[in-house]
Order: structure tokens, then sequence, then C-alpha cells
């Protein structure tokens, strides 16, 4: 009689399945800690500083060593008393806020034309062989160059200034969104369409929320974009009815050769740039990149 050996059936060990377990949640647990001030401070507020620090020093050493005539480098402090005159004068925020609404005024239009477009050519394959080709074009266009062409068409005034913040952001906008909803996974395209999601709910459950990443890049390049563009604009269109923003006053300051003047509105600029960067974008990047386990979260 023949005898048959059996292997002998595995020992299911709870308490080893309960250390994967434990192991699996701790992996999918999000570790939040919030970064000391002082460390915070340290880390993203020094090296900048650090930056700024030596650029100055390097500019008036440029300045005491004269390297060239001071009409065409004036030292650092000269471009303060610039500030502190348009301080003085009550000039300083009119001159800011009126460029910075235009810019954000003009962006969130953008946004408003510039994302159905965006979402058009994603889905629709005639459409973006159609325009496709014109957004990326349009996107490689120096915004200068619509200035003369707006002017004609709309004469000097505030319609001529948005006329050409959108023309800059729109193609940036819509390229974007359509760069992100290449990128969405197709399992999560499927997924919302078994469960019945079509149309503008299939638009703004699944695409949006799974294009967000180049969706936001592309909102980040088309506020650079209605930025340069406005600049662009007032240093070209000049009008009473316009008012002064930065860059006219830019323009005023070369007609007047004040160096001191031109320095002060090219740093306002920059200025105005960096801080919409820091204060709204870099914050809802990281927040997006944290949501989906992108970033790590004592950064």
């Amino acid at each position: 009689m023949a005898s048959t050996d059996t292997a002998p059936a595995p020992v299911f060990d709870k308490g080893s399945a309960a250390d994967v377990g434990a192991g699996l949640d701790a992996l999918d647990a999000v570790v939040t800690q919030r970064t000391p001030l002082l460390i915070t401070l340290r880390q993203k507020a020094l090296p900048p500083l650090l930056a700024i620090a030596l650029v100055l020093l390097v500019w008036q050493l440029a300045f005491s060593l004269e390297l060239t005539d001071e009409y065409k480098l004036p030292s650092p402090g000269m471009v303060w008393a610039s500030l502190t005159d348009l301080w003085s004068q009550g000039t300083l925020f009119s001159i800011v806020w009126t460029s910075l609404w235009r810019g954000l005024s003009g962006f969130v239009a953008a946004v408003i034309i510039g994302t159905p477009i965006g979402l058009l050519v994603a889905q629709v394959k005639p459409v973006r062989a159609a325009i496709g080709p014109i957004l990326s074009g349009l996107q490689s266009l120096p915004s200068v160059a619509w200035v003369p062409a707006a002017v004609i068409w709309l004469g000097v005034n505030n319609s001529t200034m948005y006329a050409v913040i959108l023309l800059g952001a729109v193609p940036s906008v819509a390229n974007g969104l359509v760069a992100g909803i290449d990128q969405v996974p197709p399992l999560l395209l499927r997924a919302g369409r078994t469960m019945g999601a079509t149309g503008l709910s299939r638009a703004r459950h699944v695409l949006l929320p799974g294009a967000l990443p180049g969706y936001l890049a592309g909102l980040k390049q088309g506020w650079a974009f209605s930025w340069r563009s406005l600049m662009a604009a007032e240093l070209i269109a000049a009008s009473p009815d316009l008012g002064i923003g930065l860059g006219r006053y830019l323009e005023n300051q070369r007609e007047f050769a004040d160096m001191s003047g031109v320095l002060l509105g090219i740093i306002l600029i920059l200025i105005v740039g960096v801080a919409i960067d820091l204060l709204f974008f870099s914050p809802l990047e990281r927040r997006v990149l944290r949501n989906r386990g992108l970033l790590v979260s004592n950064r």
C-alpha cells in the first residue's frame, strides 16, 4: 500500500499578520509634524536674504570702484532715495496698485477663458488638430508684438491692456490644462466613465482633479505671461486715462534719463512678480503635492 507524503499546512500566525497590517498602516499614514518657526525661517528666509545681501554688496562695490559712470550705475542708496521720494509723494502705492490690479484681473479673465478652451482642445480631436498648434504658436509669440495691433484696434485705454494680457496668458493656461489632462492615468478615466461621469460632471470630478499638477503649472506660467504682457503694454501705450503703472513709471524714468528711477522700477516689477508666486502659487503647489503624497511633510 503506497503511502503519500502530505506537506504540512501553513500555520497562519495572527501576530505576524497584525505586524504586517501595522506596517502597511504606518506606510499609509501621513506624518504631520509642524516645523519650528526658527528652523523654517532659517531654511526658507535666510538663503534668499543672503543672496540679496550679496547682490547689494557687489553692486555697492562696483559703484565704489567707479567701474562706470554714476548716471549709468547709481548706488543702492540712490535707488533707495528714489523709493523714499515716491513714498513721500504718496504715489508709490498708487503706481504699484494700478499695475497689480490690471495684472490680477486680467489673469482671472485669462483663467476663465483659457480653462474651457483647454478642456475642449484636450477632449475633441478635430479641435485639437485645428487649434492646438495655434495655441502653441501664440504662447511662443512675444507679448510686446500685440501692443501696436491692440492700440490700433482698441485705442489707448484699459481695453488694450486687458487684450494684451489675454492674448499672452490664455494660451499658457489652455496648454497647461491640455498637458495635465494628457497625463491623467487611463484607469482613472475608465473609472469615472464606469461611475457615470460624463460631460461637465466628468470635467469637474475626473479631468480637472486628475490634471491639477499640470494645470497649476499652466496657471503659474499664465500669471508670468500676464505680468510680462502688462508691463510691455504699459511701456508702449501712454495716456492720461490709463494712469501711471509700473511699466509707465519705468518708461518715464528712462525718458528723464534717471537711472535710479529705472532700476527702482525694475526692482518693483520683480518684487510684485515674486510676491504673487510666493504668497499664492507656491503654497497652492505645496498643498497639491502634499495631498498626493509627493511632498515630504516636514519640507
